[in-house]
C-alpha cells in the first residue's frame, strides 16, 4: 500500500474532507487499541494513516484561511 497522494485529497469537497478526517482519526484510535492488546500485525498502517491525516488537515486549514 503506497502513501496517499495529495491530489486525491484536494479533489474532495468540504463535507467529504470532514468525513475523511473523522474516519482516519477513528482508524488511528483502532490501531492504537489493537497495538495495546497486541493484536496489531501491520505496523506500517500507523505511518500511512498519520500521513493521510496530515494531508487532510493541511488541505482543510488551507481552505479555511483562503476563505477568510
Amino acid at each position: 500500500m503506497a502513501l496517499p497522494k495529495i491530489a486525491e485529497v484536494i479533489s474532495l469537497t468540504d463535507e467529504e474532507l470532514a468525513a475523511q478526517i473523522v474516519a482516519v482519526k477513528r482508524n488511528l484510535f483502532d490501531l492504537r487499541l489493537r497495538q495495546a492488546t497486541r493484536r496489531l500485525e501491520k505496523t506500517h498502517e500507523f505511518k500511512h494513516n498519520r500521513h493521510k491525516l496530515a494531508q487532510l488537515l493541511t488541505v482543510e486549514h488551507q481552505r479555511k484561511t483562503a476563505k477568510v
